[in-house]
């Protein structure tokens, strides 16, 4: 996850929301832009599937957050398969 939400933000959503994963704060922008997600100030909710070898398996540009977690846990299992 990377929020350019500075890093006292991002370790209290972390702690809050009791993630099992790292968080990345980007808060000049950089990773953000280099992904082309950000707008203003702010990233865009954008999903990247990154494989072991760094490459972008997949991309979701609409993210729904109330389904978002089945929906990336299928999208998971497809690329197992495949």
């Amino acid at each position: 996850m990377i929020s350019t939400d500075d890093v006292a933000t991002q370790k209290a959503f972390a702690e809050s929301q009791k993630l099992s994963y790292p968080v990345l704060s980007d808060p000049d922008g950089s990773a953000a832009g280099k992904y082309q997600v950000l707008r203003g100030r702010y990233a865009s909710r954008v999903t990247f599937v990154i494989d072991p070898d760094g490459v972008i398996r997949h991309v979701d540009r609409s993210v729904n957050v109330s389904e978002h977690g089945v929906e990336l846990a299928a999208v998971l299992q497809k690329l197992q398969a495949d």
